[in-house]
């Protein structure tokens, strides 16, 4: 929950002992768009002619620069999976399991047979149900099941003790996932969209024949609850707050706040009777949901339950539930024209049940081994370089700086891939039926959750497989990881001058180290604990610094129509985490050059620092839609791509010098005006 991600990264490694063969300028040409005048609008000059050869097409609501490395990748995992699920395979074994699932996601055949018949055993638990005490039971049944109406309960550090692990209950249940689709006036449309989304599948899975009432009465009811839920939720911004979502509760207290759960109960249905204490995240909310079960009308309560369910298994289902599926949440609500081919589909559904066994194929293959230890290496030139910029900090002084150096050396990296790889002996597949092997999937992941509580935490554990193009920071741990599918081109190329690398993956690391120290990665301590080590003049000094980002990216209108603007505060770690990243390898390209590793001067007539920055914003190359764009800005903690460029770079002085921008230039921010952080 606390997992801070980039949302695309990459590693790679800088040549420490200088390179033997020519290197080019790493500046694709045929990326940029010349006619665009970089001190006026970088990003289009950047990344325009990459953005032109790159359309949007009818699969995807985004498409960019880190996508197309996604599609690549996602072709090799095509490449193993097929392989294997060809095979005479072991019974059992991990391959097996892998081919037994995959195949039968891909039998399209068997699946217009099911139907709904996947999930009629469920349908009829619910509309059995006649009592409260049948509610909360079969709310734990389909918790189990990683089905999650009204909230949901996984392991998660003590924000107190860190080392060890506890209970975390915390919002769930809308879904349109986020609550200003239920409240404000310019989402109707999407409301609209989604009624008739319940409508339709209400009536395809047979709940209002079970039920007895017809399909849009039964929406209605959903729609009502869930808006009721949707005002009680924490709104994201106060979800990103440490101190406001965590909330050390006893069983007594949490069932006196929300009596109508029963958590004494629910905890020993769900495998743990012997939980005391927990973390009640968002207690307003659970209140609520307590007086929900208590006094709303039982044929609400079933329909909700049942949605949950239909909703869950819609993906998995017949044909007329997929497309019924994709139509809200792919077309109105991200613009997405057609679907992704069913092997995409599936293989994403694999990777979600055997994230790590895929990895451990994956990685055998694709990642060279050689680049897990040239990887750290550079990692620890991006931390001398950071601790440069703590001890040149003036809002800062001695004490905390000395802190903040503590911190910053007892960062754990993790690159490429974990040590120990995950044991999937106890997956139970089956070659019955698509639904029911994510639903037996499903409760094999929540009790490997459920099974940490009350434990030590694992610091050698990953938050996310070799093959997913992504990174993280994590605060409880300290920690930040680097999969190794990012650990290739565009955000790394071994035959480049280094001047793009530091601008490409080296701002990705400092990114992702910056997070330890973002407004509330500064919360925690080196061990992870939230613990104040912070005087009360360079908080306050933080704070003020901070609301410069806030201000600047909340005057950023993102859409016309609806009018919408950037979410300041709610992607103000994201924000900071690309200031950081860019200054503190800016700092590092300049110690390479120093050291005579970077070519300090022209290569295709651009400077290093111009190259540095050009690599930037063509991580951020991409094509997105009107309606992700009103998404992302909903749901995303980080920028608009566009705005990571044009947004964050006026803010760096070095590129302001590196292109010569001017007052008057659409580039130019005053100096006065520019955050300074880290």
């Amino acid at each position: 929950m606390k997992k801070t991600l980039l949302t695309v990264m990459s590693i790679a490694l800088f040549a420490a002992c200088g390179h033997k063969q020519e290197l080019t300028s790493g500046v694709e040409l045929s990326n940029l768009d010349t006619t665009a005048n970089p001190v006026e609008d970088f990003y289009q000059y950047a990344c325009g002619g990459w953005m032109a050869a790159n359309p949007l097409d009818a699969e995807h609501s985004r498409y960019g620069s880190f996508d197309k490395l996604g599609e690549t990748n996602r072709e090799q995992l095509k490449g193993l999976i097929d392989s294997i699920a060809k095979a005479q395979n072991e019974k059992g074994s991990v391959a097996d399991k892998i081919a037994t699932l995959y195949n039968i996601g891909m039998d399209s055949v068997k699946l217009q047979e099911q139907g709904n018949a996947p999930i009629q055993g469920l349908l009829t638990e619910i509309a059995a149900m006649k009592t409260r005490e049948d509610l909360k039971k079969e709310l734990s049944a389909l918790h189990l099941q990683g089905i999650d109406p009204f909230f949901g309960l996984f392991s998660e550090a003590d924000f107190s003790n860190s080392a060890m692990q506890i209970a975390w209950v915390y919002q769930t249940g809308i879904g349109m996932g986020e609550r200003d689709y239920y409240l404000k006036a310019d989402r109707a449309e999407y409301r609209t969209a989604y009624m008739q989304l319940m409508t339709k599948e209400f009536a395809l899975a047979g709940y209002d024949k079970m039920a007895n009432l017809p399909a849009d009465k039964l929406a209605k009811m959903v729609m009502d609850l869930e808006t009721r839920l949707a005002k009680a939720q924490y709104d994201q911004e106060t979800n990103r707050e440490p101190s406001k979502t965590f909330h050390k509760v006893s069983i007594a207290e949490a069932d006196k706040m929300a009596a109508g759960i029963d958590f004494k109960a629910y905890f020993t249905a769900m495998g743990l009777p012997k939980v005391e204490t927990f973390n009640l995240a968002q207690p307003e909310y659970l209140a609520e949901v307590g007086k929900v079960l208590a006094k709303e009308n039982m044929e609400s309560l079933k329909a909700y339950y049942a949605w949950n369910v239909i909703n869950a298994a819609a993906a998995y289902l017949s044909e007329d539930f997929v497309m019924a599926n994709f139509e809200f949440y792919g077309t109105a609500m991200s613009g997405r024209e057609q679907i992704s081919p069913r092997w995409k589909r599936v293989t994403n559904t694999l990777n979600g049940a055997m994230s790590e066994a895929i990895g451990q194929m994956y990685v055998a293959k694709y990642f060279p081994a050689e680049a897990k230890q040239r990887m750290i290496t550079l990692v620890d030139n991006l931390k001398e370089a950071f601790a440069m910029r703590i001890d040149g900090a003036t809002w800062m002084d001695q004490v905390t700086k000395d802190k903040a150096k503590e911190k910053l050396a007892a960062i754990l990296v993790k690159v490429g891939y974990p040590d120990k790889w995950r044991d999937y002996s106890k997956l139970d597949i089956q070659n019955d039926s698509y639904f029911a092997n994510v639903l037996r999937s499903n409760r094999f992941d929540v009790e490997y959750t459920l099974s940490k509580i009350d434990k030590p935490t694992d610091r050698e554990e990953w938050g996310m497989p070799p093959q997913m193009v992504n990174a993280y920071y994590n605060p409880t741990t300290n920690e930040i990881c680097f999969p190794a599918a990012i650990l290739q081109p565009p955000f790394f190329n071994l035959k480049a001058d280094d001047a793009v690398n530091y601008g490409a993956i080296g701002v990705v690391i400092g990114h992702e180290m910056t997070h330890g120290f973002d407004d509330k990665g500064r919360l925690y301590d080196k061990d992870g604990n939230l613990n104040n080590w912070w005087t009360d003049q360079d908080a306050l000094n933080f704070t003020n610094n901070a609301k410069v980002l806030v201000d600047h990216f909340n005057a950023i209108k993102v859409l016309d129509n609806p009018e919408t603007y950037a979410n300041g505060a709610y992607c103000l770690g994201e924000n900071i985490a690309d200031n950081g990243g860019l200054n503190i390898s800016y700092v590092a390209l300049q110690n390479a050059i120093a050291k005579g590793q970077v070519n300090a001067g022209e290569m295709d007539g651009f400077t290093a620092a111009q190259r540095f920055f050009l690599a930037y914003a063509g991580v951020w190359a991409s094509n997105i839609r009107d309606k992700e764009i009103l998404n992302l800005t909903a749901n995303d903690v980080h920028s608009l791509g566009k705005w990571r460029v044009n947004g964050t770079l006026p803010h760096v002085t070095p590129f302001i010098e590196a292109f010569g921008i001017k007052e008057g230039n659409g580039m130019w921010l005053a100096p006065e005006k520019r955050v300074t952080l880290w």
